[in-house]
Order: structure tokens, then C-alpha cells, then sequence
């Protein structure tokens, strides 16, 4: 369910707000880009059974290649994480309105923290487990609320060409584009997927996880439509998920709507800090591997204050800030994949590869920015980029 977040919930929540009907092609981006991960890479990863994303990367190009993408996938998951908290701050917003947004966001994380370190992995996972039933039925149960809503001024529905404007065709092409070549890295889903009892069961996990994620948000985007078509007016998008929730259910169903979507946050960020925690841990020098335990409880305590403070000071719009963490991540698209299909890759075009990348990217981001579309450039251009220099500097500087 880590491809379930909260983060995504509320940023395609608030395109579906936006440009209402438009916004259902979003769940597209998802449902492609996990049947581009089951066909490509999922069975790969559960014949590599390593303890790592990074740990592939050290086991094919040698340790240095390993630490510089270690280095590249946790500072990219400081920035997913960050999100994921901020997120989580404006579902509970509604409930606590004269809270600071940094002490409810404090101990929001605190909690999830306490949960973490007290029941492990296992008791997350047990937690996913049972918050994935219960979304199976509160996502409809919030859909059929929402249509018996009252109206207070309905707003006339938008042309098609009013939505695309709000919601560029580019932009949406550009998403499934960076999904794609995003996700095969994913190191908390990688994980997962090295749990499955063999490739074929891997490879069924992602396909059903593809068409369940793809009607999950669906369903959040079609409440969110009908929300702005019964004229109920919101200053900040982002916030028609938690209106709906405060607003469309009844009261005794508020509180379980609540629990659910903390308990999903609340995987989702234990399965990153975990990720995060791992490829450190992997790393490191043999002697401290006596103090393993202690040190995972160190490591985890700091991922959870890296992500408050990130969440506080840098993520002002979610789905802004979680596109720009990708950046890094498509950047090792080519090492993987090439890594996985042509014996031929070098640590040279690796390298080469991973820098182009990150430098496209950002340049991307730093000359268009988010209003100039920028991952329309970063995506259409970026990605052939990046493979053609690694190709390159594979067949120029063979690796001997």
C-alpha cells in the first residue's frame, strides 16, 4: 500500500477540485507506471533478493557507484517524506484549526515514530494490511456522502478546454513519463517486492496493486469534482479532501476516516524511514554492525526529524515538492535498467548517465519552473537524455 500515500491523495484530490472532471486521466499515471514496473523490473528485483535498491547498484558497478546512489535515493526520500508529513498535517487541519501547523505536524510525526519504534515492521505491515480493507470500503462510503452533499450555489461545469488549461495534456503525458522511469527505483517498493514469495507472485502484486491504486484515486478525485460542482467555494485546494471528510460525514464516521488515513500515512512514512534506515545501515563498516539495533533506532529518530523540518520549511504545495524529489530518481533510470538488460553497461556511462540526468533535471526545474511546465521538458527531452549519454559512454569507455 506504499504506493497509496496521502500525499498523492491530496494533491490529485485538488486537480480533481481544480479541473474537476479532467483530473480522472491522473489516476493513468499510477496505473501505467506500476504495469511499466511489473513488466520491466519486478521480477528482476525478486531474482536479485538483495537487501537494498543501492545494494544492486554496489553488486553490479562496484561499491563506489553503490554509495554515490545511496547517497542520491536518501536524500531523495527526505523529500518524499517531507511531503508525506505535510500532507498529513493538512488532512488534520480541519480537526485542529488554532493549532500551529509545526505542533500539530510534531506530534503528528511523534506518533507515527512511537508506532514505528514500539511495533516494528511487522506491526506496520499489519497495520497496511488492515487499513487497505477498510479503504476498500471508505473510499465509496466518502464517494456516496459527497453526492448527497447539499448545494449551495452550483457552479456551472467547466469546458474541456477550461480543464486542460488548469491541467495541461503535457503535463499529464509528462507524469506517466516520470512515473515510469520513477517508480522501478522506489526503494521502499522495492523492498516489498523482494518479500514476495517468488518473481510471479512479485510480478501479480504490482498488476493488482496497478488497477486498485488506479480506482483508489479515482474515487478521491470524482468526490473532490463534486465537491467544487455543488459551488462550495476553498481558497486552497489542497484542502478539499479534508473538507469533505470534516464536512460530508457523519460524525461517526469522521473519526474512522481519520484513523485510516493516518494509519496510511503512517505506513507509508515507516516504510520510507525504513528504506532510508536500510541503505544506510548497508553501508556501513563491518565492526558497527554489532550496533545495529541501536544504530537503526538512531537513524530512524533523525529521518523522522528531517522529514518534520523538511515538511515545515521547504514543502509549501505537496504535489510541487514530491515532483522535484523524483529528479534524483529518474536520474538512475538508465543504470538500472541497463543494469538489469545489457551486460555491456559501463561504470563510466553510469556515472555519466546519473550526472546528465541530475543536471537536466534541475536545470529543468531552476529555468522553467512550475508554472513553465517544467517536467514536460525534463520528461520528454530528460529521459532520452539520460539513456543516450549512458549508452554512449558505455560503448566509448567500456568498463575492462
Amino acid at each position: 500500500m506504499t504506493e497509496f500515500n496521502t500525499s498523492t491523495l491530496i494533491s490529485f484530490s485538488a486537480l480533481g477540485y481544480t479541473a474537476t472532471w479532467w483530473a480522472l486521466t491522473l489516476p493513468f499515471v499510477f496505473l501505467i507506471g506500476l504495469l511499466f514496473y511489473a513488466i520491466t523490473v519486478a521480477k528482476k528485483w525478486k531474482i536479485f533478493n538483495g537487501i537494498s535498491v543501492a545494494h544492486y547498484f554496489s553488486e553490479r558497478y562496484g561499491c563506489d557507484v553503490g554509495y554515490f546512489v545511496a547517497i542520491i535515493l536518501f536524500l531523495a526520500m527526505i523529500g518524499f517524506s517531507a511531503t508525506y508529513v505535510k500532507s498529513l498535517t493538512l488532512v488534520f487541519l480541519p480537526v485542529f484549526p488554532l493549532h500551529n501547523s509545526w505542533i500539530l505536524s510534531a506530534l503528528l510525526v511523534f506518533m507515527i515514530l512511537l508506532m514505528t519504534l514500539r511495533g516494528g515492521l511487522i506491526s506496520i505491515i499489519r497495520i497496511d494490511i488492515i487499513s487497505f480493507i477498510i479503504i476498500l470500503f471508505f473510499l465509496p462510503t466518502l464517494l456516496y456522502y459527497t453526492w448527497h452533499l447539499s448545494n449551495l450555489e452550483p457552479v456551472p461545469s467547466l469546458t474541456l478546454q477550461e480543464m486542460q488549461c488548469i491541467l495541461p495534456t503535457q503535463f499529464i503525458i509528462s507524469l506517466i513519463l516520470l512515473t515510469m522511469f520513477s517508480y522501478i527505483l522506489a526503494p521502499w517498493y522495492g523492498q516489498k517486492i523482494v518479500a514476495a514469495d517468488s518473481p510471479r507472485t512479485a510480478f501479480l502484486a504490482v498488476i493488482c496493486a496497478a488497477i486498485l491504486i488506479f480506482l483508489f484515486y479515482g474515487i478521491g478525485i470524482i468526490a473532490t469534482s463534486l465537491l467544487k460542482l455543488k459551488g462550495i467555494a476553498l481558497t486552497q485546494p489542497e484542502l478539499a479532501l479534508p473538507y469533505l471528510i470534516h464536512f460530508a460525514l457523519p460524525v461517526w464516521l469522521r473519526g474512522l476516516a481519520y484513523g485510516i488515513l493516518f494509519c496510511v500515512a503512517a505506513t507509508t512514512l515507516a516504510g520510507v524511514w525504513s528504506a532510508m534506515v536500510t541503505l544506510t545501515i548497508g553501508y556501513l563498516p563491518r565492526k558497527q554492525n554489532a550496533n545495529t539495533l541501536k544504530f537503526s533506532v538512531l537513524m530512524t529518530i533523525m529521518c523522522a526529524i528531517l522529514s518534520y523540518y523538511g515538511a515545515n520549511l521547504f514543502v509549501d504545495q505537496v504535489f510541487n515538492k514530491m515532483l522535484l524529489a523524483n529528479i534524483p530518481i529518474v536520474a538512475l533510470s538508465f543504470a538500472l535498467l541497463s543494469g538489469f538488460y545489457w551486460e555491456k553497461t559501463s561504470r563510466f556511462g553510469v556515472y555519466i548517465s546519473i550526472i546528465i540526468g541530475l543536471i537536466w533535471g534541475i536545470g529543468c526545474y531552476y529555468i522553467f519552473g512550475d508554472k513553465g511546465l517544467y517536467t514536460w521538458y525534463w520528461a520528454l527531452y530528460g529521459i532520452p537524455l539520460i539513456f543516450a549519454s549512458g549508452i554512449l559512454g558505455s560503448v566509448v569507455f567500456p568498463t575492462r
